[in-house]
């Protein structure tokens, strides 16, 4: 396994953080800017979003750039975005610096994914991909505890300042360490889109779009849900989120190599299962310390174990051009859930989110046996799309 597929993950690690902290600051957020919790939620929106309507944009207005220039452009652009946020002395000025350090993840994460997958045979696909989004399920072992135990001590500006660091420190270290790579053949917007003209390839993104939005619903309010069920806060609630992040690492790791061994479509099904009643649980097992330590571990673990199959699955209905799709779909499905979530919040209470999320996920696993069953649905399994998939040359 190359190391530099973990400096790919270490890239994702920084742009994931800046996506994810914002969880973890949202009461300190609330209390300096003198907004709502629903409105300080809407930070996660804006970067979400404007991730959703880049990523597409930019993989083709960058798709004749040297591939390297490309990560490291996105680095320095999410370092920029987290750099505002930290001076950021209103709101709006806020919400500006998310949109920016959307812009960067949306640049480099479906980037980074496939220049992982160049470096890896085929039947390894899986495990190159789990590589690259551990970068992000670390930044949620980091990340949002990260937020919450520092936000009252340095303050939402001082994270994101933080954040703005590792970020640079990361472009740096891939400058020096990873090869140059000639752009892969230019590919049209309307090109990039036309893949989605395939029903499978819709079932698919309908299915991240609702998995994400069943999950992040939930999640984005995780620190008052856990103080609305069982009365906790601060570093306890922090140590929480620790355990759900730890959770998520194993669940990345693990979700790659299942998928590498019994293929997408089988792994999706056992997935959504468990997510599905881990979910329609959650009012019971958040009630003690204990039971949300033991639910959010297995819930981060489920949850995490699903991006790899999923773009596995789309590399082999379609190859490379799905991806940046599929990113989109990621954080459509993230930012919904900010507003879907406040939604619910504001008329029925946050005890109600676990219902929202079990609901939601109950949907995807039809979709997963609506492609399970359906043989005019059927993936093939093996399709390899040669075009799609570039070599990097050796090291400068």
């Amino acid at each position: 396994m190359s190391a530099r597929i973990y400096l790919l993950g270490a890239g994702a690690f920084a742009v994931g953080t800046s996506a994810y902290v914002v969880s973890g600051v949202l009461p300190d957020v609330s209390s300096e800017l003198h907004v709502s919790l629903t409105a300080a939620g809407q930070l996660a929106t804006a970067f979400s979003l404007s991730y959703a309507i880049g990523a597409p944009i930019l993989s083709t207005l960058t798709g004749r750039w040297e591939r390297r220039t490309l990560l490291i452009a996105a680095l320095v652009l999410a370092a920029l975005g987290n750099l505002i946020a930290a001076l950021a002395v209103n709101y709006p000025i806020l919400i500006a610096g998310r949109v920016v350090a959307a812009l960067g993840a949306a640049m480099y994460t479906p980037a980074a994914t496939l220049f992982a997958t160049s470096l890896l045979p085929p039947e390894e696909r899986g495990r190159a991909v789990a590589i690259v989004f551990g970068g992000l399920t670390f930044a949620l072992v980091l990340g949002v505890p990260a937020g919450t135990l520092l936000g009252p001590t340095l303050g939402y500006k001082g994270v994101f300042a933080l954040i703005t660091a590792v970020a640079v420190l990361v472009a740096v270290a891939e400058r020096a360490a990873l090869p140059k790579v000639d752009a892969p053949p230019v590919v049209s917007l309307r090109e990039r889109f036309a893949g989605v003209t395939d029903r499978r390839v819709q079932i698919v993104l309908a299915m991240t779009v609702l998995a994400v939005l069943a999950a992040f619903s939930v999640y984005i309010y995780i620190v008052p849900l856990l103080e609305h069920t069982a009365g906790l806060t601060g570093n306890v609630t922090g140590l929480l989120l620790l355990l759900y992040g730890v959770g998520a690492v194993i669940g990345n790791f693990l979700g790659g190599r299942i998928t590498d061994r019994f293929g997408s479509l089988r792994t999706l099904v056992v997935l959504m299962l468990g997510i599905t009643a881990v979910m329609a649980t959650l009012d019971l097992t958040l009630t003690t310390v204990v039971g949300a330590g033991a639910a959010l571990v297995l819930w981060g673990m489920l949850t995490w174990a699903f991006n790899p199959p999923v773009q596995n699955l789309l590399l082999e209905l379609g190859g490379g051009l799905l991806i940046s799709l599929n990113a989109s779909a990621i954080y459509l499905g993230a930012g919904l859930s900010a507003v879907v979530g406040g939604l619910v919040i504001q008329t029925l209470g946050v005890g109600y989110l676990p219902v929202l999320g079990a609901a939601l996920s109950l949907v995807v696993l039809g979709l997963v046996y609506l492609l399970w069953r359906d043989p005019s649905l059927q993936p093939v399994e093996e399709l390899e799309r040669e075009e799609d998939i570039y070599v990097p040359a050796a090291a400068d």
